[in-house]
């Protein structure tokens, strides 16, 4: 299979990379991750065993060498296939903030890390809850390259670049105060609702690991388009800097506005006390294309605590709901802290409450 060794110099280190033909019959043997699904396959012709310095979206075939906490990895089609020792992947690397499973970094160099996300994300596991087992291990065999010897990276399949339009549809914010807070179910319920009543409705998920769970929620709740930044080029959202969040934003706003929804629901992955979740919340941009933000809280005292935090950024909170809505009795102690729509899964998919103006559209249930 390896029978020819083509030269480049890389732009990381001084030594050359050797770069081998790959065979399309062993790619498309790999069981390859959701978070690669915008990849041309056939743009890759060949593999780096030793590309350099390796960066977020890196995409790389490795080998499961012991399995743990995920035991699966879900393909681009959503199918969760079975993992084995021995098996081959296709992955991409990148950093993972996941209160309830791994915190993992991008290793320095091609070395054996682990599987941190079903959807298909390499990574040096170095913290995990104890609710979980040990991180599945791979060891990578390389980097993908295009034709000229160059890794190829998910920043290479991007959606074609959109300038904003003069009009953007209303844009209504859900963030969580923490990971779990229900967030997903929250934006589902807001598209059936808004789907009952009219309306087209676009969903963007800026920030997050990549994995197909969120996205086929939203198109099942009858949203029209769905995007994630996976389609804007990240694996993963954790470490990058508030300019680069911000243009993931932007960009998926734009290509929503773009493709002509009535409504566009933005979730932000994580909670509150994450970096990158409150830069962007905080943000000029943020404040500047949000109408109207919803609040998913995991608890009641959860719930104070982001109310306390969104009043100190000078946020307003339109509404609350979230996983806190699942018990009546905390629902309550919640009407005692908020004064606005306090939103249980009904009054989300019976349209009760929405980001813009029944009266727009008109109530067709």
């Amino acid at each position: 299979m390896l029978h020819q060794t083509i030269r480049i110099e890389t732009t990381t280190e001084p030594e050359t990379a050797e770069v081998y033909p790959i065979l399309p019959s062993r790619l498309k043997r790999a069981k390859r991750g959701f978070a690669t699904r915008r990849v041309e396959m056939g743009r890759v012709t060949g593999i780096a065993a030793a590309p350099g310095q390796l960066r977020a979206g890196d995409l790389v075939l490795a080998r499961v060498t012991g399995l743990g906490q995920h035991r699966r990895i879900e393909l681009p089609t959503g199918r969760r296939a079975h993992l084995h020792p021995g098996d081959e992947i296709l992955v991409a690397f990148g950093n993972r903030y996941a209160t309830d499973q791994f915190e993992a970094v991008i290793p320095e160099r091609l070395e054996p890390c682990h599987l941190v996300a079903a959807g298909g994300i390499a990574s040096r596991a170095i913290s995990l809850s104890s609710a979980v087992k040990a991180p599945t291990r791979i060891d990578p065999v390389g980097v993908l390259t295009d034709a000229k010897g160059r890794p190829l990276n998910l920043a290479d399949f991007t959606l074609s670049p959109r300038v904003p339009g003069n009009e953007t549809p209303p844009v209504c914010a859900v963030v969580g105060t923490s990971m779990n807070a229900g967030k997903t179910t929250t934006v589902s319920g807001l598209v059936r609702g808004a789907t009952r009543c009219g309306y087209r409705v676009g969903v963007a998920k800026v920030t997050g690991t990549g994995a197909g769970g969120d996205i086929w929620s939203y198109l099942d709740a009858g949203a029209e388009e769905v995007l994630d930044f996976t389609d804007a080029g990240f694996a993963t959202t954790h470490r990058l800097s508030r300019n680069v969040i911000a243009g993931i934003f932007r960009t998926l706003v734009a290509e929503l506005a773009a493709r002509e929804v009535d409504l566009i629901m933005v979730e932000v992955a994580d909670g509150l006390l994450l970096d990158e979740t409150a830069d962007l919340v905080r943000s000029r941009m943020f404040r500047d294309q949000v109408d109207s933000v919803v609040l998913s809280a995991a608890c009641s005292m959860s719930a104070d605590s982001g109310l306390a935090w969104m009043a100190r950024e000078g946020i307003p909170v339109a509404a609350i709901s979230g996983k806190v809505m699942a018990a009546p009795l905390a629902a309550r102690e919640l009407c005692n802290l908020f004064d606005g729509p306090v939103l249980s899964l009904e009054d989300l998919d019976e349209g009760r409450w929405l980001p813009v103006d029944n009266r727009r559209k008109g109530d067709v249930r």
